[in-house]
């Protein structure tokens, strides 16, 4: 072999190894997802925490399917200290234009925003929220919402628990049938601050959660929650 054929070889063994490395890095991956088939007041996930939840700002993502309809409650998120209600996530009825709505709640107060319906198609759905500036919105499938101002100063307290699939009355009971969810979520990351609307859009390909990093984070697994594996 000549010096030259040799410089070649050396070339095209470094670029497979470079094409190797990146279809390794984005190959696709196995995630849980959680599936809960039937309306119940005992059926829930308790999310593990990676940092103590004391927010003064955050985005949450997930994907969510459901084919529940009408005006029916669904609680998307719930994290509740001993006292009350810190931060939920909720589809539920506008009372006034009776039509559905998402909202957030913060200390026990809530912003409503009417946006999008979901369906049985997986939804890629995220929120965002910024403590300085009070400044929270939606993000549906990459689709950014209006932005509203809501709980500017607030702090979101720690020493809380997550739970998808029910609405906590207590600190970890007190469920309502008639508020839980039926479908599918999975997904799910936290971040301890608010993602750029670019990033937002990139959360889905490979950015994982700083407080729920959900490749990695471990569940708490109640009642007839089932928990399936799917690729991505």
């Amino acid at each position: 072999m000549t010096w030259n054929e040799s410089v070649n070889y050396s070339k095209l063994v470094f670029y497979f190894g470079l094409l190797i490395l990146f279809l390794y890095t984005f190959r696709s991956m196995a995630i849980k997802s959680l599936i809960s088939p039937q309306a119940t007041h005992f059926s829930y996930v308790e999310v593990t925490l990676q940092k103590p939840l004391s927010l003064m700002a955050f985005t949450l993502c997930m994907r969510v399917a459901t084919e529940l309809r009408g005006e029916r409650e669904i609680i998307l998120f719930a994290y509740r200290i001993p006292s009350h209600d810190e931060l939920n996530v909720w589809r539920e009825l506008d009372g006034r234009l009776f039509i559905l709505q998402f909202s957030i709640y913060i200390g026990g107060e809530g912003v409503h925003f009417h946006i999008p319906e979901l369906s049985s198609m997986q939804t890629q759905l995220c929120v965002t929220w910024d403590s300085s500036s009070g400044a929270a919105a939606f993000f549906i499938n990459d689709k950014k919402s209006l932005t509203k101002i809501f709980k500017r100063g607030h702090i979101i307290r720690s020493e809380g628990r997550i739970v998808l699939g029910q609405d906590p009355d207590a600190f970890l009971g007190g469920f309502d049938v008639k508020q839980s969810f039926v479908g599918e979520i999975l997904d799910v990351n936290l971040w301890d601050y608010v993602l750029s609307d670019t990033e937002v859009q990139d959360t889905f390909v490979r950015k994982r959660g700083n407080v729920i990093d959900w490749e990695t984070t471990q569940l708490n697994i109640n009642g007839e929650v089932v928990v399936v594996d799917v690729q991505l």
